[in-house]
C-alpha cells in the first residue's frame, strides 16, 4: 500500500480525522478595522449574477468583493514593509502551507488577562516539555478567541485604548522570526499581533519580523480546542492571487484518531 493509498484508508475508517479551522466568510465576519487616518479593507460581499432566472435559468453564481485581509486569511510577507520585497502570496511554494503543526495552549492565561502576551519563555518551555519544534512547522497560538467570534464587538475586544486581544511581545516575536523551523504562525484573533501591538517598539513586531523573515501568519482560526499540542499537520490553502499581500483561506488539520 503507497503512502497516499494509507491516507485515503486512514480518512475512510476514521483513524485520520480532518478538522476544518477555517471562521465561515459572510458579511458578518468580523475583519480588521484600523483607525484614522488610516484606510481599511473590506468584508465579503455577493453580489448575483443569475439565480435560476430570465439571467441564467438552469444555474446560480454570484460576483464576489472581498479583502485579501478578511476572515480567516494568510498574509504573505509583501503585505509589511518588511517583507516588501518578498513573496506575494502566489509565490508562497506549497510546500511551506503544509506542515507538523505545534499548538501553545494559554487559553487559561488569556481568560484572566485579555492582552496577555506570548513570550520566549513560553516558546522554550514548549520546546523543554516536547522537544524541538520540528522542521517546516505551523505555530498556532490558542487562546479560546475563538469563542467570541459570534459577536463583532466582543471579538475586537475594544475601548478608548484600542482593542484588547491577545498576541505576541516584541521579543517573542523576534524568537519566531529567528527559529528556522517554523514556517507560520496561526492565531485565533482577527491580526497576528496583539490588539495593543500598535503601542510596541516596533509596532507590530509579528508582522515586521516574521513577514520580513519570509514566514507566513494565518488569521481567525476556529476549532484551535480540538487540536493536539503536537503531532498534527495543518493544511493552509489560500487563493494563489497573483502580486497579492495576503488571501482567504480554507485551512485544515490532519488529527490522528487517540
Amino acid at each position: 500500500m503507497s503512502v497516499l493509498e494509507g491516507l485515503l484508508k486512514a480518512f475512510g475508517n476514521g483513524s485520520v480525522e480532518v478538522i476544518d479551522l477555517t471562521t465561515p466568510l459572510s458579511r458578518d465576519t468580523p475583519i480588521l478595522n484600523l483607525p484614522e487616518p488610516f484606510s481599511n479593507t473590506v468584508g465579503l460581499d455577493l453580489s448575483p449574477v443569475s439565480d435560476f432566472d430570465d439571467a441564467g435559468p438552469a444555474w446560480a453564481w454570484n460576483d464576489i468583493t472581498v479583502g485579501e485581509h478578511a476572515g480567516t486569511h494568510v498574509d504573505a510577507p509583501v503585505h509589511w514593509i518588511s517583507g516588501r520585497d518578498g513573496k506575494s502570496v502566489d509565490q508562497i511554494e506549497p510546500s511551506r502551507l503544509v506542515g507538523p503543526l505545534v499548538v501553545i495552549d494559554k487559553s487559561m492565561e488569556v481568560a484572566d488577562n485579555p492582552d496577555f502576551l506570548l513570550e520566549p519563555e513560553h516558546l522554550e518551555q514548549w520546546q523543554e516539555e516536547h522537544g524541538q519544534f520540528p522542521a517546516n512547522c505551523w505555530i498556532i497560538f490558542r487562546t479560546g478567541w475563538s469563542t467570541r467570534g459570534g459577536n463583532a464587538a466582543d471579538f475586537v475586544n475594544a475601548d478608548e485604548a484600542g482593542p484588547h486581544t491577545p498576541g505576541v511581545s516584541v521579543d517573542g516575536a523576534r524568537w519566531i522570526a529567528k527559529n528556522a523551523s517554523i514556517s507560520g504562525f496561526g492565531v485565533e484573533t482577527v491580526g497576528i499581533d496583539a490588539g495593543q501591538a500598535g503601542n510596541f517598539d516596533p509596532m507590530f513586531p509579528v508582522h515586521s519580523y516574521l513577514l520580513g523573515a519570509d514566514k507566513y501568519g494565518v488569521t481567525s482560526l476556529r476549532q484551535v480546542d480540538k487540536l493536539p499540542l503536537v503531532g498534527a499537520t495543518l493544511i493552509v490553502a489560500p487563493l494563489p492571487i497573483v502580486g497579492g499581500t495576503g488571501s482567504p483561506a480554507r485551512v485544515y488539520a490532519l488529527v490522528e484518531s487517540a
